[in-house]
């Protein structure tokens, strides 16, 4: 498993009967987690004394409980600064658990020695992004969430990267890369962290288990000659980690490198036990 635990102000404290307990900076948070099946006593006094509580409704959805928690606070993670607001469906803008993708193509950008042009494709808030950039990349980041492409950029600049190579693209993912085809343009580099299910800026319907493997084929279409590397997200839990070294190696095979793919993780600092995340597959150049 690849594990998250460079974080100094974001830590999952606990965790037990489908939700984790977490310090995100200044603030405790707890929020449900469908991986937390065990039962185990809440003896954490932060269980206690929470500044917010997502509840899941059984009906679907849920909403937050707030015990004294601002509207939007910062968290740092080494020189990258992240506004976090708790929003829709107990998310709070970041996703911990892929500093430790950040920190794997962070190293492959610096050591490249050379231009590296990446596209990060269901960008999200930008970490990813943000951290490609800090690296010494040039981005495109690609959302089909006008509101989130516009946080990412309020993280870029809060992050000091205002003025970095950075293209900001509201747009479906799979149509963006279909153009890029047409176009003749190339990557050395793309992250993917598709959601299991979602739809684009005009209805556009994704399941991810239907629309991976087509969107990675595309995706091999505009890699440049010697790509540095290529990285798929997943927290769909039928998306194991070898399904997802399958999808790299059978249509990466033409380039001369190597796959990996693992489970990513948090560490809990209670019980010194790791926090399945989802998982993540790495292709990278040899």
């Amino acid at each position: 498993m690849w594990i998250a635990d460079n974080w100094k102000e974001y830590e999952v404290i606990d965790c037990s009967n489908g939700e984790k307990l977490e310090r995100w900076g200044d603030y405790i948070l707890v929020r449900p987690d469908p991986q937390v099946i065990w039962d185990t006593p809440k003896n954490r006094k932060e269980w206690r004394q929470k500044n917010g509580h997502y509840h899941r409704s059984k009906k679907g959805g849920g909403e937050w409980e707030f015990f004294d928690l601002p509207q939007q606070w910062d968290l740092h993670y080494k020189d990258l600064t992240f506004h976090l607001k708790p929003f829709s469906f107990k998310h709070t803008g970041l996703f911990p658990e892929q500093a430790v993708n950040w920190d794997w193509f962070s190293e492959k950008i610096k050591h490249a020695n050379r231009p590296v042009k990446v596209l990060n494709l269901f960008a999200y808030t930008g970490g990813a992004t943000l951290a490609a950039a800090a690296a010494g990349a040039s981005v495109t980041h690609v959302d089909a969430s006008k509101g989130m492409v516009t946080w990412a950029k309020e993280n870029a600049v809060a992050s000091g990267l205002k003025d970095a190579p950075i293209r900001w693209l509201v747009d479906d993912c799979v149509k963006f890369v279909e153009r890029e085809i047409r176009r003749g343009n190339h990557y050395d580099a793309i992250i993917m962290d598709p959601p299991s299910y979602g739809r684009g800026p005009k209805g556009e319907i994704w399941k991810i288990e239907e629309a991976i493997h087509p969107l990675v084929k595309l995706c091999t279409q505009i890699l440049s000659d010697d790509p540095l590397f290529f990285l798929i997200n997943s927290y769909t839990t039928g998306l194991q980690p070898a399904v997802l070294a399958y999808l790299l190696g059978t249509e990466m095979k033409r380039f001369h490198g190597k796959v990996m793919a693992e489970e990513i993780g948090l560490p809990v600092s209670s019980n010194g036990l790791v926090l399945p995340c989802g998982a993540s597959g790495r292709w990278e150049s040899l």
